[in-house]
């Protein structure tokens, strides 16, 4: 039986590690979100290049959920960074003393690893690949480095779904992994432990020790695109964003701003309170965070779609994890990907209100169905879309969030076909804009409200 092969894509986000974030009491990390499109030389980027990986990313996610229930009872584990998750980047250092790093946080994956030197004596440093220019973590020059033996449990029993070998040359070796993708992408290395260290405000620094990682001497491919590895943010033993969740407080959350803001406004990812990071919010709502439904996704349990207060006539079954459906927030997908029984009647409702447009685009923004020129467009003729959760919590994005701009004189619904399932629905990250986002581990609790992000 053949190990799963994963689909790494183009990076949306670019995070940076702020080191005046927070004050020198805090009890959390800040980082700041910066749009992939600031960096684009000529301003923003059209939205059709925003969604090129929407499609196959949301049809991987759903494979995943589909292999629960084919008829061997295999089920696939994939990296989410093998859906194209590697959405961010983020600066810190690992080791001790601290190696400078860039990494891709990963909100699907679980295991953190980087371009990794171990035990490299004279020339076979050459024998190393990275596929490009890049850093590579120096192990043998950080004090902090503890391989996890291959003959340990840990190797040969929670780490197999992390594809650790079976293969132990003598009972302190170190436990390896092979990871390849579909694109001819891959990855080859060793289990480690090792600490990751953050800046604070005032020349303070806050650690994460005996952290699991992976030291990938040999990694190929254009998938990181100049990043030196990926930061698993998914939810498991093994995650960064469990383990540093847990040193400040057992939350995480994120703030996105609109895609299309100044370079001036922020967007934040923030591990401990949002509070102690002065993130302000209008109010909050909370629902139950749905833990391990969807891999290492975090999901919803959604009841229904009203479109202009009426609700929708979508199957219950669209929402129902144990029948291959459910829904998650996934801060990598562009736009919101709905299975074609909610697709269809979102589509039919908001469509009938923008009959007085004229259609343009049509079969040409990717996965967009309906885009318009949006000359004289008043959002209020547009009829409010609401997510209705199983617990009564509703979620009611502004319409900017899901009639979004294209260019200046083009705006699009900003909902895919996920087909016809079972498969995931996706909370796409233009839908969650204008919300701070909270992960609760310890309450298993997502809570959401409107915020300007400052």
């Amino acid at each position: 039986m053949g190990r799963p092969r994963c689909m790494p894509q183009q990076l949306l986000f670019i995070l940076f590690l702020i080191a005046n974030s927070f004050n020198a009491d805090a009890a959390g990390v800040k980082f700041e979100l910066i749009h992939r499109h600031h960096l684009h030389p000529g301003g923003a980027l059209p939205l059709r290049k925003l969604v090129h990986s929407d499609a196959s990313r949301a049809q991987a996610i759903s494979r995943k959920v589909r292999s629960k229930f084919n008829a061997s009872g295999e089920l696939p584990l994939h990296s989410a960074a093998d859906y194209g998750v590697g959405q961010y980047l983020v600066k810190l250092k690992m080791g001790t003393p601290g190696q400078h790093l860039v990494l891709i946080p990963d909100t699907g994956s679980d295991l953190t690893w980087t371009k990794c030197r171990y035990k490299c004596r004279g020339d076979d440093c050459g024998r190393i690949k990275t596929g490009h220019r890049s850093r590579v973590f120096h192990a043998d020059r950080s004090s902090s480095f503890k391989t996890v033996p291959c003959s340990s449990t840990t190797c040969q029993t929670d780490l197999v779904d992390l594809f650790s070998l079976a293969i132990c040359p003598s009972p302190l070796d170190p436990c390896a992994y092979d990871y390849s993708y579909v694109d001819g992408t891959s990855a080859q290395g060793i289990f480690a432990h090792e600490t990751l260290t953050f800046s604070l405000t005032k020349g303070r620094t806050a650690s994460l020790r005996n952290v699991l990682m992976g030291c990938s001497e040999s990694s190929t491919g254009r998938s990181l695109l100049g990043a030196d590895g990926i930061m698993g943010l998914g939810y498991s033993t093994n995650s960064n964003a469990v383990h540093a969740a847990g040193a400040f407080g057992g939350k995480f959350s994120y703030c996105l701003v609109d895609h299309l803001s100044p370079r001036s406004v922020s967007s934040h990812l923030i591990f401990g309170s949002y509070k102690d990071a002065n993130v302000s919010v209008a109010w909050m709502r909370h629902t139950e965070l749905v833990l391990g439904a969807i891999g290492t996704f975090y999901a919803v349990r959604v009841r229904g779609i009203s479109v202009g207060g009426a609700m929708l006539d979508i199957p219950a079954e669209v929402w129902d994890f144990g029948r291959g459906g459910g829904a998650m927030l996934d801060s990598g997908t562009t736009l919101t990907v709905l299975t074609t029984p909610a697709y269809e009647p979102v589509m039919a409702a908001l469509r009938g209100s923008l009959r007085g447009s004229q259609r343009v685009y049509e079969g040409e923004v990717g996965p967009l169905e309906y885009c318009f020129n949006s000359t004289g467009f008043d959002e209020r003729v547009v009829p409010r879309f609401m997510l209705h959760f199983v617990d009564g919590a509703r979620f009611e994005p502004p319409v900017k969030s899901y009639v979004i701009d294209d260019t200046p004189e083009v705006k699009c619904l900003g909902f895919a076909d996920g087909g016809a399932g079972p498969g995931a629905s996706i909370v796409g990250n233009i839908m969650q804009q204008n919300h701070l986002w909270e992960f609760d581990f310890g309450n298993r609790r997502l809570g959401f409200g409107p915020s300007s992000c400052a």
